[in-house]
């Protein structure tokens, strides 16, 4: 018989609610950090200009646009290209940069460059590989696009070669 002043002693149950909650919580970081790896974007290769692209200079822009068959307008930019290197140029890719009022960024086109061919009845806007660019000429030529921002500046834009095929 125990006495008044004495207690048995009563096994404590332990608490483990905190490790449950720990490891649920780990749980769920893993599975996040799991679908951010499997789920992002693959890196995009650094575009590398070609060293030929700075013998191409533009010069002499007009824009102009016209109605397509189909009632959708058509934007034009005509200019002069010229080869300032020593290779025949015979295929050509130019990034366009268009801006708005703060000279930000609104649109980004790649374009393959045509020069305009004048033998016909009309210009023709062909390709370098049917009309090269011989070294040291200058030619006409034409981008065309679909459709430009409403938020451009109307201002030229900016024209660069970022691919250059020489032969």
């Amino acid at each position: 018989m125990s006495s008044l002043g004495e207690q048995t002693p009563v096994a404590e149950e332990r608490d483990f609610s905190r490790l449950i909650i720990a490891l649920a919580v780990a749980g769920v970081i893993a599975i996040m950090l799991g679908l951010a790896f499997f789920l992002r974007e693959p890196a995009k290769p650094i575009k590398t200009v070609p060293t030929y692209a700075a013998n191409l200079n533009f010069s002499d822009f007009k824009m102009s646009a016209a109605e397509n068959f189909i009632g959708a307008t058509v934007s034009y930019m005509d200019g002069n290209v010229t080869n300032t290197g020593d290779r025949t140029v015979t295929h050509a890719v130019v990034e366009v940069i268009f801006k708005d009022e703060l000279g930000q960024l609104v649109q980004q086109e790649d374009v393959p460059l045509r020069v305009l061919k004048t033998s016909g009845p009309y210009p023709e806007a062909v390709d370098l590989s049917v009309y090269p660019l011989p070294p040291g000429q200058t030619q006409p030529f034409r981008l065309t696009f679909d459709s430009i921002s409403a938020q451009w500046n109307r201002q030229y834009p900016e024209v660069h070669a970022t691919d250059v095929t020489v032969k």
